[in-house]
């Protein structure tokens, strides 16, 4: 219990934005006995868990791990939200189910956003590069369970010959062009909440020019940057550093959640 507890009860404080004084002050222990929980050293009683559920308002079994709903639901495909207007959900593979929530999710979301640049032209743009991009899948998957290819308006040399992916090109181009010339577009934001004490930035500062990159992109030094949570270096040498010793056959976890949200407009 002490990994999944200890972890869950260190990011539950960090994402109610309160220091350990003050969440210890709200849960009625001292703020080193709450550290001794947080890392694991110590574990509590049924007492304190059911005070930390009321305090941070989830379940028992969310808070011990046991579940990734806060309310304790367990997952199961049958129970899955699916966003889409069908009835019914899918049956079969939980995996299956699990992407199709992601994909109808963010399709949601991405509308949701284009929605707030009263941009009609980035919104039929994004609908006709999903829609060829759905085409394309389908029709390859039609096509290799032996399917009547008749029955689809593209002809199949014409297909082959890439009509397809030209169409999702010429979307794609003018959903950049109509995203340039919005008048307004929603601002997102990020942050990270972790167990871990310290953050790594990297730069890309010595990328080679025109590195060549997956789907033939090419990056040159300072084109990205890479957010890594991590001890501080060189701990073992700094006594005013947190503490990294690990000891032999001793179990290491750390856990790190990237939130990205939208700030108002």
């Amino acid at each position: 219990m002490a990994t999944d507890f200890s972890r869950t009860l260190s990011l539950l404080r960090q994402e109610k934005g309160i220091s350990q004084r003050k969440a210890a002050a709200a849960l009625g222990i001292s703020q080193a006995l709450l550290s001794h929980y947080e890392n694991g050293i110590r574990e509590p009683g049924l007492a304190f868990v059911c005070k930390v559920c009321d305090f941070y308002r989830v379940s028992a079994d969310f808070l011990l791990g046991r579940t990734a709903n806060r309310d304790g639901a367990m997952i199961d495909s049958e129970m899955l939200y699916d966003g889409s207007t069908e009835k019914g959900s899918l049956r079969g593979s939980i995996m299956a189910t699990l992407q199709k929530k992601l994909a109808v999710n963010t399709t949601g979301l991405l509308f949701d956003l284009l929605s707030r640049t009263n941009s009609r032209e980035a919104i039929t743009a994004a609908g006709d590069c999903l829609g060829a991009t759905l085409y394309d899948l389908l029709r390859r998957l039609y096509r290799q369970s032996g399917g009547n290819e008749d029955l689809f308006a593209t002809e199949a040399v014409d297909f082959d010959a890439g009509a397809v992916d030209a169409a999702l090109l010429r979307s794609r181009g003018a959903y950049m062009r109509a995203l340039t010339e919005a008048d307004e577009l929603p601002h997102l934001s990020s942050d990270a909440l972790t167990t871990l004490p310290g953050m790594h930035l990297y730069t890309a500062n010595y990328l080679a020019p025109k590195t060549a990159c997956k789907d033939d992109a090419h990056y040159e030094a300072r084109d990205a940057v890479c957010f890594e949570t991590e001890d501080f270096p060189d701990a073992p040498n700094h006594p005013d550093f947190p503490d990294t010793t690990l000891l032999p056959d001793a179990p290491y976890s750390s856990t790190t959640i990237y939130r990205f949200d939208i700030a108002p407009m």
